[in-house]
């Protein structure tokens, strides 16, 4: 196999066969893989040239997608559309790209925590207030305030006891509620999770932890879930602008085309708004951030104010809901989680 190849210095030699696929080439690429034909010679200052030129994009292909899609609303969808797709970056790696820097962000930067109330540390906080409150020692009773004081004391220990009865019989009627998980509101027959024994038993181990463990599950179940539950839900944006705008024209990939764009935008200006926690800067991120999306749907579908209005109101509506049941589900999945690690 011939490894004739155009090197840096050798730029203006005759055409030679591409070292990839051996055809003929005669430009900077091969026609038949699309290989660079100038090639350089392997060094530390090559390698970092084509992380930059490949990856990063700096020749002009990032810039100018994020100009298009931070600016100028609806304007990269068209130019996809329009054919003009090589001098962009590709729209699922976009939104790949700045749904992961979100989501790392959030992470780094505790954005997302439930968090739990420490009731361990309150006993010992009111004891040490009612402490430093304490008021002074009261004088010595009498003969009659004693026998009155054990009297009260008699009665309130009697209290007492029975209060602890009425607690224990509770406590095990809750023990025993939780031990057969009876979910009439699930299941008509009332043995709903006695069906699934996994999840039976999972929930189990999730009502035994403490409520700090509690909030890590939820927590760990967003950060693992969330990005994959999130990433689904852009063929349900893509349907629901389908049924908005039934009648456009517009295929089912013109619409996901326009749900990755909007929702790339949507995380680039979260993770900008989680490094950038300036209240001016913030108010401002949030006023593009609501009027992008229907100024970016006039422009891509057309239409009146009002209707992009009507119909930006009712995607959101519904949009929101699906997120809020996407966001729940993956905290309940890090419940399926305990025990796994």
């Amino acid at each position: 196999m011939s490894t004739a190849v155009n090197l840096e210095h050798d730029a203006h030699a005759p055409s030679a066969n591409c070292p990839n696929c051996e055809a003929v080439v005669s430009g900077h690429f091969c026609a038949n893989c699309g290989q660079e034909t100038i090639l350089h010679h392997a060094s530390t200052r090559e390698f970092l040239h084509e992380f930059i030129g490949h990856y990063v994009a700096l020749e002009g292909k990032l810039w100018g997608t994020v100009m298009r899609l931070l600016f100028r609303p609806g304007a990269l969808t068209l130019e996809y559309i329009r054919g003009r797709r090589v001098r962009f970056v590709q729209p699922l790696r976009l939104y790949l790209t700045l749904s992961l820097v979100f989501f790392a962000l959030m992470k780094f930067t505790s954005g997302f925590d439930p968090g739990t109330e420490d009731k361990e540390s309150k006993p010992e906080a009111e004891v040490a207030s009612a402490t430093a409150e304490a008021p002074p020692p009261a004088k010595p009773l009498t003969k009659d305030e004693k026998r009155g004081k054990a009297a009260a004391e008699a009665a309130i220990g009697a209290m007492q006891e029975d209060f602890k009865h009425e607690e224990a019989a509770t406590a095990a009627e809750r023990s025993k509620s939780k031990d057969n998980l009876n979910f009439t509101m699930l299941d008509k027959d009332g043995d709903f999770l006695n069906r699934w024994p996994t999840l039976r038993h999972k929930w189990q181990s999730f009502e035994d932890l403490p409520g700090e463990e509690k909030g890590k599950v939820f927590t760990e179940g967003f950060y693992h879930y969330a990005p994959y539950a999130i990433f689904c839900l852009m063929p349900v944006f893509a349907l629901m602008l389908k049924v908005l705008y039934l009648g456009s024209g517009k295929r089912f990939g013109e619409h996901l085309l326009f749900a990755l764009h909007s929702n790339a935008f949507a995380f680039f200006i979260y993770s900008v708004i989680l490094v950038m926690p300036f209240g001016a800067v913030n108010f401002v991120l949030w006023c593009w951030l609501l009027g992008y999306l229907p100024w970016a749907m006039r422009r891509v579908y057309g239409g009146s104010r009002w209707g992009v209005f009507l119909r930006w109101g009712t995607l959101m509506t519904f949009y929101s809901i699906a997120i809020g049941v996407a966001v729940f589900l993956s905290m309940m999945a890090g419940i399926m989680s305990i025990g796994a690690h």
